[in-house]
């Protein structure tokens, strides 16, 4: 689909689960809504679009920093809801602790009352499809930018809401149109990468997805989303050499058995999407992007 780098619009409640679980299950990152909004994007400096060029504060990283960042800008719009920035931040940290139906509920009532302000109608946009409203999600962000003044974080997230509705096609369109603007930014092309995958065409999702990780600030999902790739084309000695970048041996070995597993007993295209739900499995849903332009997009991202 999460940026202060934009490749870092993972939220932190996913980047704290990508760490080394004990289970090394590294194929699990979190989804947006369904399979490409992924972890692009929820409550991380994706929402900071690049359009508007107001100072930003430093993005956290942890789970506790965003807790605290939550708490924090919590008390402040407490004291005055009408407060733009904390409305803006409070939604933000809410999302990376995933409480999207409270982030929602904030962003609502911050768009009535800031209504031209393109930012927040982004976090609007990217909070809507969060919470499963992909076709207002894709109403609003249309909205959060423009022609003139198009934001690529924007159109990344725009993407992810198309695929997420099953638009593979008009979805590869955004990520272009947002390449176009930043050419070789790692999370755009992980989310075309696997929209082509999506689309199946599993060869050149593979070599965007290739590009992807060699590009500068390309991050371990990217390079998940590769092993998925890999995976789904049965090269499972290729999937796990790129997931020992990440993992101990021991680690990847066992991203690659549940990832064999799945591919072999199970419909591939329904581990795509992340449709698999087998009680018990962590990871049973693979990764998918950043939502560059969400986060808070990424998680694209």
């Amino acid at each position: 689909m999460s940026i202060a780098p934009p490749s870092e619009a993972q939220p932190a409640s996913c980047q704290v689960r990508h760490r080394r679980r004990s289970a090394g299950l590294g194929l699990a990152v979190c989804l947006a809504a369904l399979a490409l909004a992924g972890c692009q994007s929820r409550g991380g400096p994706g929402d900071i679009t690049g359009s508007i060029g107001r100072s930003q504060p430093a993005a956290p990283r942890t789970l506790a920093d965003w807790q605290a960042e939550r708490d924090s800008w919590g008390r402040r719009y407490e004291a005055n809801q009408k407060d733009r920035n904390a409305a803006f931040y409070y939604a933000r940290a809410l999302r990376a602790t995933d409480q999207h139906a409270q982030a929602l509920a904030v962003l609502q009532s911050a768009v009535l009352i800031h209504q031209d302000d393109r930012e927040l109608l982004g976090a609007y946009g990217r909070s809507l499809a969060d919470n499963g409203r992909l076709r207002e999600a894709d109403d609003v962000l249309s909205r959060a930018h423009s022609p003139e003044r198009p934001d690529w974080r924007i159109l990344s997230a725009q993407g992810t809401v198309a695929d997420q509705l099953g638009e593979h096609d008009r979805a590869q369109q955004l990520y272009q149109a947002a390449l176009k603007l930043v050419p070789d930014e790692p999370t755009v092309m992980s989310n075309l990468g696997l929209s082509l995958a999506l689309s199946r065409h599993l060869p050149e999702a593979e070599r965007v997805l290739r590009e992807a990780a060699a590009a500068p600030g390309a991050d371990v999902r990217v390079r998940q989303n590769l092993v998925l790739v890999l995976g789904l084309q049965g090269r499972f000695g290729e999937a796990e050499s790129v997931a020992r970048q990440d993992q101990s041996p021991a680690e990847a070995a066992a991203t690659i058995a549940y990832l064999k597993r799945s591919v072999t007993q199970r419909n591939s295209w329904d581990l795509l999407k992340g449709k698999d739900k087998a009680k018990g499995e962590q990871g049973a849903r693979p990764p998918l992007a950043q939502d560059a332009g969400s986060a808070a997009g990424r998680g694209r991202s």
